[in-house]
């Protein structure tokens, strides 16, 4: 074979197509078993909360407007901890009806998930026992409270190792 007569490029072509049909096939492979978790943040997956990404918003808005919501837990420890929030009206007065849910997650895997439903309510304290965070480190707590026609998430990052807190 003589290359030197300009021939060489439909090989070269030939090959690279080759090559990237061999990638793309292989990244698909490769991505298809890895073991991705899919993002829960509204205790659902993220297609849905993205297809509903405005309802949501605005029941948020609703609901803003008429309760407070605050996560009232000191610490978190490995065997058994208690899950704490106080729903009220703008008004402080506490609010006893509310449904809420808890499910508690780690970040990186849902290996450890678990759902805390039947909290002990007393003067619009909502408290989940039985908590169990057998990892040391960043847990998510993410509830969803509902009130007749209204309802919200409230997601917290919380750690074993200090008593420090944020919604996200």
């Amino acid at each position: 074979m003589n290359f030197s007569s300009g021939r060489i490029w439909p090989y070269a072509i030939g090959i690279s197509i080759t090559l990237v049909f061999g990638f793309c096939v292989t990244t698909v492979m490769v991505t298809s078993s890895a073991n991705i978790q899919p993002s829960e943040l509204y205790m659902t997956h993220y297609q849905d909360a993205d297809a509903n990404a405005n309802k949501l918003i605005y029941k948020r808005m609703a609901f803003d407007k008429k309760y407070k919501i605050d996560y009232i837990s000191n610490s978190m420890s490995e065997n058994e901890s208690f899950i704490t929030y106080k729903i009220t009206d703008l008004n402080d007065k506490p609010i006893e009806e509310a449904k809420v849910i808890v499910a508690t997650s780690r970040p990186e895997t849902s290996e450890f998930n678990q759902n805390l439903v039947n909290p002990t309510v007393e003067n619009g304290v909502y408290t989940f026992s039985g908590a169990k965070f057998p990892k040391v480190g960043v847990w998510n707590i993410m509830a969803k409270i509902d009130i007749g026609d209204n309802s919200r998430y409230l997601n917290i990052k919380a750690d074993t190792r200090n008593s420090i807190t944020y919604e996200f």
